[in-house]
């Protein structure tokens, strides 16, 4: 098995307004791209449960001219909330890092 965190270019999560959080993964070339999209293992379920988020809250965004996913959810807290751990979501990707995929053929 591969990881998402050793087939990605770039992994990262930053705010999409005080209630949401988007993730962008960049993918090195249309090949792994592919790869990742059609193995079908970035989905709202798996998305839901790694984030603890309802998973008809999940928007995933297919980019194929960048190579790029875009994934965003509501955040748990709201941006500045006492209970909010990371205000500017920038450390939110991590659980996508070590995602298992099918190994690139």
């Amino acid at each position: 098995m591969a990881t998402l965190g050793s087939l990605a270019q770039l992994i990262r999560s930053k705010n999409a307004g005080p209630w949401n959080l988007t993730v962008d993964i960049m993918l090195p070339d249309q090949k792994t791209y592919n790869h990742v999209v059609t193995s079908g293992v970035l989905n709202d379920n798996v998305i839901s449960q790694l984030f603890g988020v309802k998973s008809d809250l999940i928007e995933i965004y297919h980019y194929a001219p960048a190579n790029a996913i875009k994934i965003s959810f509501p955040r748990t807290e709201p941006n500045g909330h006492p209970e909010d751990t990371d205000l500017f979501g920038g450390q939110q990707f991590a659980p996508l890092v070590g995602l298992e995929l099918p190994v690139l053929p």
